[in-house]
């Protein structure tokens, strides 16, 4: 895909995370994936993302910064919610947070292969309980 290509695609893919909708996940991540080092399936980075978004049903990507190197793209995004269930081991205190995210990813054959974020746990803790 060249990169306007892969930016339509990828902002599909934050409007659907944005939208909760993962039945639709395959067009975007494929069958076995490379989350965070570790091997997975695209049945584990759903689960993952529906389990947060059950914790946080509010939960928002916002794409600050949208870069492309061939098969790559790098995203800085801003990551909003409030808590309604315990989540990271913070009970719900009605507190929201708003913390950056630095994701990489690599895509091969029109999908996701790898996946990899990045965001300041400590911080989104320390927004949570204040």
């Amino acid at each position: 895909m060249a990169d306007n290509g892969l930016r339509s695609w990828y902002l599909r893919y934050v409007a659907q995370l944005n939208a909760h909708e993962f039945d639709g996940m395959d067009e975007f991540i494929a069958d076995r994936v490379l989350l965070n080092g570790e091997p997975g399936t695209r049945d584990d980075v759903i689960a993952v993302q529906e389990q947060d978004v059950d914790a946080v049903p509010d939960l928002h990507w916002k794409v600050e910064e949208l870069l492309f190197d061939r098969d790559r793209i790098a995203v800085r995004a801003i990551n909003t919610g409030t808590p309604v269930k315990e989540w990271l081991g913070v009970p719900p205190s009605g507190a929201s947070f708003e913390i950056v995210e630095h994701a990489i990813y690599k895509v091969g054959n029109g999908r996701f292969v790898q996946m990899t974020a990045l965001h300041d746990s400590a911080e989104m803790r320390r927004q949570l309980t204040v």
